[in-house]
């Protein structure tokens, strides 16, 4: 099988540590070559009460990740009788990606110790930080983040960091675009944002929500 005909989610993945928790966001197409193979595809995924994970590369990779990484975090907390740490949840995640996936991820979450994200790359380095990007239309979206991220930000108005970030990709980069996932990670755990509330905030910011 060439590179062409293997599904990717060429995408946008953003991650941002916030006041009270952890937004974890994408888009939701997914490409084969030039061709958009997928226009409702899951990026964002809960992977525990208090863990999130978003996926950029091979999409038979990325979910075969998930399963194990849900996998392994469940018999950790039933072993250990408490919650995963985000940080070992990174260190589990980078081990994994030594063993040849063909992924970019962002873990990220909310324990004892606060709001995480860790940005991980394809040779298994993980990189704690406040916000990040992973995907082809990263550069777009960091371009975005720099110039409106603050630590201290309410979950609002991260959303709207998120949202607004997202639409600077979708417009540069081909291969990302058709709809966004957003999800909140805090102390009362894992949050999906519901769409129509996104479609909510995309119409108020002045944005045409992708489709």
């Amino acid at each position: 099988m060439s590179n062409e005909d293997i599904v990717k989610t060429g995408t946008t993945t953003i991650g941002l540590k916030i006041k009270d928790g952890v937004i974890l966001a994408s888009d939701q197409r997914a490409t084969m070559g030039n061709l958009i193979a997928h226009s409702d595809v899951k990026k964002v995924y809960s992977l525990s009460d208090n863990l999130g994970m978003t996926i950029a590369g091979v999409v038979g990779d990325a979910q075969l990740m998930v399963r194990y990484m849900r996998s392994e975090i469940s018999i950790y907390s039933m072993k250990r009788g408490s919650q995963m740490s985000v940080s070992a949840a990174a260190t589990l995640v980078g081990n994994l990606m030594r063993r040849g996936f063909y992924l970019g991820l962002i873990v990220g979450g909310y324990d004892s110790t606060g709001a995480h994200v860790f940005s991980i790359d394809g040779a298994g380095g993980y990189i704690e930080d406040n916000y990040t990007s992973i995907g082809s239309g990263s550069t777009f979206a960091l371009g975005s983040l720099e110039s409106s991220y603050k630590q201290d930000m309410s979950k609002k108005e991260a959303i709207d960091v998120a949202i607004t970030a997202l639409n600077s990709s979708r417009k540069r980069d081909n291969y990302s675009g058709d709809g966004m996932l957003i999800s909140f990670i805090g102390p009362k755990g894992y949050e999906e944002i519901p769409q129509d509330q996104i479609k909510i905030r995309c119409a108020e910011l002045g944005f045409i929500y992708p489709s």
